[in-house]
């Protein structure tokens, strides 16, 4: 699929659509836990499918797991019942371990499942693209050496940090690479880590890792999507965009009026319902409300397509995201009549 055209196309249709980063919760319709979902390929590839059957969004996309990389290259994994894995403990905190880091084999842990799961995927969806998942540089890091550990590296060591840096861009350059020859169309690439830090540490740690993995991989079949969910990040802009991706997507503290005007209009710019506190409430009018809210403030740039924040949990009720895209679709079915008897 020419990816180029895809996002013009997108971009210029009246016809909108939600893209929530919705996943997980095909658990409920398979009735099954997070994780056995994840132990499972032909699971996670089911599950892609009931959400693409049960919710017309403009791209189906695979599972946000920020462990999977880390856990290859031998950090320690701890798993849950009903919520993601996790990594704990550090795994790099010297020179010495940061030299002798293995670049892992694609296919190292549970990259090989992940990739059978993007292979099934593709079986059962093929009505509209299929974008993968991976954790950014600076992210997968912060999991090797300890999330708090190497936002004080940057500092004091800074050559530690580029050595693992230089590790993980070159096993993520590898493993994007295998997902693209799968037949991905795209990659969401989370790098929530880097917006901990100031513009231009987040370029030199975050961004240029990230431009040199986009320059080798993105072209008019393949497109990267740039998702940030720390605070504060249309203050850094600059380091956003320094990334090359085609499409961003941000969390639910970020101002996405202010994004909007501020990045160029024929990226997508994606967000930024909060799942933990509107996904997973109680009210479905809230859902509503907080999508409304969003939707009015936003639908006025082509270029914005409302989603979710972050990733949405896995027990997240139903009739939540059954609300949102209610009030999406009829949030652009009255603006199109708007604009026809004006």
């Amino acid at each position: 699929m020419n990816m180029d055209l895809w996002i013009r196309q997108t971009i210029s249709t009246p016809n909108k659509k939600a893209m929530p980063l919705l996943s997980y919760p095909a658990v409920q319709q398979l009735f099954i836990s997070v994780e056995q979902l994840l132990k499972s390929s032909s699971e996670m590839a089911l599950g892609v499918r009931l959400i693409a059957d049960r919710y017309d969004m403009p791209f189906a996309t695979t599972y946000m797991d920020l462990s999977v990389e880390a856990e290859a290259f031998g950090a320690h994994c701890t798993y849950h019942t009903d919520d993601i894995p996790t990594i704990t403990g550090q795994l790099v905190s010297n020179q010495e371990e940061a030299d002798a880091l293995v670049v892992p084999e694609v296919g190292a842990g549970r990259t090989g499942k992940v990739l059978r799961a993007l292979q099934k995927t593709l079986v059962l969806v093929n009505d509209r693209p299929v974008f993968c998942n991976c954790t950014g540089p600076f992210s997968m890091a912060g999991r090797l050496m300890d999330v708090n550990e190497v936002l004080l590296l940057t500092y004091e060591e800074p050559e530690l940090v580029h050595t693992v840096l230089e590790k993980c861009t070159e096993f993520l350059i590898n493993y994007i690479k295998a997902m693209k020859a799968a037949g991905a169309n795209g990659v969401v690439m989370a790098e929530p880590l880097a917006g901990l830090m100031s513009v231009g540490p987040m370029k030199e740690f975050s961004s240029d890792y990230i431009k040199r993995i986009i320059d080798e991989l993105q072209d008019r079949d393949f497109v990267f999507c740039y998702h940030n969910c720390s605070n504060a990040i249309e203050k850094k802009v600059d380091a956003v965009l320094a990334t090359g991706a085609k499409m961003f997507h941000f969390g639910d503290q970020a101002d996405m009026w202010q994004l909007l005007e501020t990045l160029p209009d024929n990226v997508i710019v994606m967000g930024n319902i909060s799942p933990s506190a509107v996904f997973m409430c109680d009210s479905t009018d809230k859902m509503a409300l907080d999508t409304q809210t969003l939707l009015r403030k936003c639908m006025i740039h082509d270029n914005f397509m409302i989603s979710s924040g972050c990733d949405i949990p896995a027990k997240t009720p139903l009739q939540n995201i059954d609300k949102f895209f209610e009030v999406i679709n009829l949030g652009y079915h009255k603006m199109r009549l708007w604009n026809l008897i004006s």
